[in-house]
């Protein structure tokens, strides 16, 4: 029988460096072209948006779909449902955010692990919301990460944000004054907000510096300028296909000629070897992700295997 699994069981079967494997894979995958994804559609509601995100594995033997509601002002909730793909059986039912953080925050290391300069040892994150935890989770699992920056517009909630972070990690996390002072001198950048406007800017980047714009998937948000677009000697994305449609960063640059969809690579281009994510020390690098579905797919199924290993779950009595 099919399983039902939540953030618990996820929390107890999947760390961070488990999901980074599974992001790995997945590309091995994606490189031998035994996966199948397409770009998100959705549907416009009353309070937000309905999302739909599929994905295929078939090294794996697995196919699915995320679903999420983004309401307004109540925020997302996620169900990713996993099929076998080669009977069409289903497999499991995921509820909760914590594969979605996960999966997200595992993209991100990947992205850092291949493009940011191996010696970086700062960071600096600004927002400090449900995602950015699992973001600061990946960067210290592929990187030596020895303090980091937090900068959130409310200043309680980025005090106790870099207080638990400290601890979790075991590395200095300590509250910024600005935008500017999170990431100057930072040689890792990570911007995880719902802003609609840009909350890095192109004059605070210095040479070498990665940057991480992981929180918009809108086309009408950015979180870095026109300045950051124009001086990234090399922009990667998740997904082609999926930046055309909602990477606010990108279209308006791209609209104002700043740069070219020709110039922009994919993170599985650089992972497989096909492209450079990084020519030089002084080299400014941005990765930009909207997420895919495949990655959900992905991790669901590695949380669904090694759930049926530990008894956990509740198996559902429906035939499907």
């Amino acid at each position: 029988m099919p399983l039902f699994l939540t953030d618990k069981d996820v929390e107890q079967v999947m760390s961070i460096d488990n999901c980074i494997g599974v992001i790995e894979n997945m590309f091995e995958q994606n490189l031998k072209g035994l996966t199948w994804s397409q770009p998100r559609s959705h549907i416009r509601t009353p309070v937000g948006y309905h999302h739909i995100m599929p994905g295929a594995l078939f090294e794996s033997g697995v196919v699915g779909v995320k679903v999420y509601t983004a309401r307004f002002p109540a925020g997302s909730r996620f169900l990713t449902v996993l099929h076998d793909s080669n009977t069409g059986d289903l497999l499991a039912l995921l509820q909760g955010g914590r594969c979605s953080q996960l999966r997200t925050a595992a993209l991100g290391a990947v992205a850092i692990k291949h493009m940011s300069r191996p010696n970086s040892t700062t960071v600096g994150i600004i927002g400090t919301g449900a995602q950015a935890q699992a973001q600061l989770e990946g960067v210290c699992s592929v990187r030596n990460i020895t303090s980091i920056k937090a900068f959130d517009l409310v200043p309680e909630k980025c005090r106790q944000f870099s207080e638990d972070m400290s601890k979790l990690l075991n590395v200095s996390v300590t509250p910024a004054t600005s935008g500017q002072d999170c990431i100057s001198g930072a040689d890792i950048a990570i911007a995880m907000t719902t802003s609609p406007n840009p909350v890095i800017f192109g004059e605070w980047l210095e040479p070498g510096m990665h940057i991480n714009v992981m929180g918009s998937n809108h086309w009408t948000r950015r979180e870095v300028d026109d300045e950051v677009i124009n001086r990234s000697e090399t922009i990667v994305v998740d997904n082609i296909k999926e930046a055309e449609r909602y990477s606010g960063d990108l279209l308006v640059a791209i609209d104002k000629g700043l740069v070219r969809w020709e110039q922009v690579e994919e993170l599985v281009s650089v992972v497989g070897g096909k492209s450079n994510g990084r020519a030089s020390d002084d080299a400014i690098t941005l990765f930009k992700s909207h997420g895919m579905g495949i990655t959900d797919v992905a991790a669901a199924a590695y949380v669904y295997e090694q759930s049926k290993k530990l008894g956990l779950g509740v198996e559902l009595p429906i035939n499907a």
